[in-house]
């Protein structure tokens, strides 16, 4: 548990440390979505496209162009090793064994090699895109985001003293523990973390990892980082993302076809996992269409993840779905992901899993105390809720550097599929503004789909 941080971030020689370890080193839904798509889309190609969407931050200027070839040559070099082979075949996965196929994992050690990439600075920025078979390709997404993440905070390390560094991790950790204490002993609550894509470096999300594994207990499931969760024996998270119903209404022939795709991945789905690992993500062009449209056969989904629309309008309207189709919302469970940090946290598990006394709000509930005081809350479950916490748990050094600078902030950094046999693929959103696409087809799929919510 202990590690120098400041004394291996000074000494080290950053050129000849690889930021990917391990194939392993991505979203666990990663490789649940491959093995989806290397049984039902072996054919496709497709293009996953890097987009900066903090303008104020030019990650061309701070990191070296070889210095990033450097690191993506690497991952190509990978391979998955049989110990890891041998641990999906055998570990058991939401309380279930055999989730990955024998023929998936052969041709995973067989078969699979990340292709090449494109890479070049246009208008002070990094242009860096993947093409190749889907089966190929989507691994991509995840290295790529936490390398560029961590050869950032790798170029801001290096301009620092010992002493400066020591400085900063020592904040870092205070500023960890400080978000761990109010949220241990907290009845009910459960946390897992979602850090990876936009971590500080790996050895900090191990650190973090570690720590919340010690000091919160039952609290903490488990990690999306499936190498952690192989490394220290910890559940590994996740099922699903916006890429499968992106691309798949990407290849619609129809308007009909392309205002039911996103049902037809939750079909195909279920039964690729023999109805296992029923966590839904309806907002991909927004969560009112999908509930409004949806066939009865998904109120019997386990649940849902809310992503782009306010957890607790998201949370709400799933609740009122499920009563309107006869469903019990108790037995159903939604997972909020979307910028979380403590405050949100104890605010989301206090308005989800209790009743709120005494004229208070979500946002007054600070700890443990809060929620251990009879006149101010009591559990009452009207949904399980779970926290998937990102950005802000592996990578929140703001106001940590000592010299006052703002060069270890996170920045919004996103890779997403930017079409699908040629055809371009779109994210609408429950977020109008984070629409994604060619602008005429994010208007023809708001044509398609409505604007409702």
């Amino acid at each position: 548990m202990i590690v120098n941080l400041a004394e291996r971030a000074h000494n080290h020689n950053w050129r000849l440390d690889p930021i990917t370890r391990s194939l392993l080193d991505t979203d666990f839904y990663k490789l649940l979505m491959l093995q989806f798509i290397w049984k039902h889309f072996p054919e496709v190609e497709v293009t996953f496209t890097l987009v900066n969407r903090t303008s104020t931050v030019s990650l061309a200027e701070r990191i070296g162009l070889e210095e990033l070839r450097m690191q993506l040559d690497n991952v190509r070099s990978l391979r998955f090793h049989k110990s890891e082979l041998i641990w999906l075949a055998g570990n058991t996965f939401y309380g279930k064994r055999g989730i990955f196929e024998p023929d998936f994992l052969e041709w995973l050690e067989r078969d699979f090699q990340l292709p090449e990439y494109e890479l070049s600075i246009q208008d002070r920025e990094f242009s860096l895109s993947f093409h190749g078979l889907w089966t190929q390709t989507t691994l991509w997404e995840v290295y790529a985001l936490s390398i560029l993440s961590e050869l950032k905070t790798r170029a801001s390390l290096r301009e620092m003293s010992e002493f400066a560094l020591d400085i900063l991790y020592a904040r870092a950790k205070a500023t960890l523990w400080s978000k761990i204490e109010r949220l241990r002993g907290v009845p009910g609550l459960k946390i897992a973390d979602f850090g990876t894509r936009r971590r500080h470096s790996f050895l900090w999300q191990e650190y973090v990892v570690k720590a919340m594994r010690d000091t919160l207990g039952a609290s903490f499931t488990g990690t999306s980082n499936t190498y952690l969760a192989y490394k220290h024996d910890l559940e590994a998270i996740g099922t699903n993302a916006h890429e499968l119903p992106m691309a798949l209404a990407a290849m619609a022939e129809s308007d009909e076809e392309l205002r039911t795709s996103q049902y037809r991945v939750l079909e195909l789905w279920q039964n690729t996992y023999q109805r296992e690992l029923l966590i839904m993500l309806p907002d991909t062009f927004g969560t009112t269409q999908f509930l409004e449209s949806a066939p009865d056969w998904v109120t019997d989904w386990t649940g849902q993840r809310m992503d782009s629309k306010s957890p607790y309008v998201a949370g709400d309207e799933y609740i009122d779905w499920l009563r309107k189709r006869g469903r019990d919302p108790e037995k159903k469970l939604i997972i909020a992901s979307d910028g979380l940090d403590v405050q949100n946290i104890l605010g989301l598990h206090a308005y989800f899993s209790g009743e709120i006394f005494g004229g208070a709000s979500p946002a007054d509930f600070h700890g443990a105390d809060d929620f251990l005081n009879p006149q101010k809350w009591r559990p009452k479950r009207r949904i399980r809720f779970s926290s998937g916490w990102g950005t802000l748990l592996t990578n929140d050094f703001r106001n940590c550097d000592p010299s006052g600078g703002s060069g270890f902030d996170p920045i919004s950094l996103v890779c997403k599929l930017t079409n699908a046999n040629g055809r371009p693929a779109v994210k609408l959103s429950d977020n109008y503004a984070k629409a994604m696409g060619d602008a005429a087809q994010v208007e023809r799929y708001r044509q398609v789909f409505g604007s409702a919510g």
